[in-house]
C-alpha cells in the first residue's frame, strides 16, 4: 500500500534519513519506534508529502506521490500536537475540515464517545492538552480513511480515553486498514500492533513481525522483546 524506495533527507549538517526503503502492507498496524532524533518524523511528513526527501521516491497504493495530493485524502493523520486556528472554536474547526475534504459519510464514534459534539462552542485556546488531543484523534477518524498515521496517540490523554482511543484503533485494524503509530511507550503497543519498526540514526535497524520478534526473544511482551534484542546487538 505504501512503499519507500532509497528515501534520504538533509536538514544541514542533520542527516535526517538515509536511502531508506520499506513497504506497509494493508490489515497490518505498524510501530514506529526509536529514539528521539532518528527519523520517524521524518519519515512521516515524507509520506504525507509535508516533508520532499531529497532523493528516492514514495508510492501510495503503487501510484508515485510526487506532484500529487489527492493521496492524502486517503490517510487520517493524528499528530502528536495539534495546531489549529485558536479564535475558533472546536464546531468551526470541524466544520472547516470537513469543507476541505468534502466528504458526506463520516465515522463519527470518537466525536460523541469523547462528547465532543457537546463542546463545539469551546474556543480551541481554551482547551486543555488532553482535549486538543481528543479533537485530533476525532479528526484523524472521521473521514473513514485507508490508513491512519498517529503520532503518540495517547500523549496527554486521561487513562479512559487512552483505553477508549486503542479499543478504537484494535477496531480500525480488523476492518484491515494499514495503521501507523509512533510511541515511546511500548508498553501500550502490546494489544494493538502486528510490526516492529526500529529506526537508529535515519536507517530502518530492523522490521520484524510481532510474532518473530516474540518467537526469538521469547518474550511475550513487546517491551521486554525489544529490549532483548538491543542488548543483544549492543545498542544498549
Amino acid at each position: 500500500m505504501i512503499r519507500l524506495e532509497n528515501i534520504s533527507k538533509r536538514f544541514g549538517k542533520l542527516q535526517a534519513l538515509k536511502q531508506v526503503s520499506i513497504h506497509f502492507e494493508s490489515n497490518s498496524c505498524v510501530a514506529l519506534i526509536g529514539p528521539n532524533a532518528c527519523g520517524k518524523t521524518t519519515l512521516i511528513k515524507s509520506i504525507l508529502g509535508m516533508v520532499i526527501p531529497d532523493s528516492g521516491y514514495i508510492y501510495f497504493k503503487e501510484k508515485s506521490i510526487k506532484n500529487d495530493f489527492l493521496y492524502r485524502q486517503e490517510i487520517g493523520y493524528m499528530p502528536q500536537i495539534g495546531r489549529y486556528p485558536e479564535h475558533m472554536s472546536i464546531g468551526k474547526v470541524l466544520e472547516m475540515i470537513q469543507n476541505i475534504r468534502k466528504k458526506t459519510e463520516y465515522d463519527d464514534e470518537l466525536l460523541r464517545t469523547f462528547q465532543i459534539d457537546k463542546m463545539y462552542d469551546k474556543k480551541m485556546h481554551t482547551l486543555s492538552g488532553g482535549t486538543r488531543q481528543k479533537v485530533s484523534a476525532v479528526l484523524a477518524f472521521l473521514f473513514n480513511p485507508d490508513v491512519l498515521i498517529l503520532d503518540e496517540p495517547t500523549a496527554g490523554l486521561d487513562p479512559l480515553a487512552s483505553e477508549i482511543l486503542k479499543d478504537k484503533i484494535i477496531k480500525e485494524k480488523k476492518k484491515g486498514k494499514l495503521i501507523l503509530i509512533t510511541s515511546h511507550q511500548l508498553s501500550e503497543l502490546d494489544d494493538l500492533v502486528t510490526e516492529i519498526v526500529l529506526m537508529q540514526e535515519g536507517n530502518v535497524h530492523f522490521h520484524y513481525p510481532v510474532e518473530t520478534l516474540q518467537k526469538q526473544t521469547k518474550e511475550e511482551r513487546i517491551s521486554k522483546a525489544i529490549a532483548k534484542i538491543l542488548k543483544q546487538q549492543q545498542y544498549v
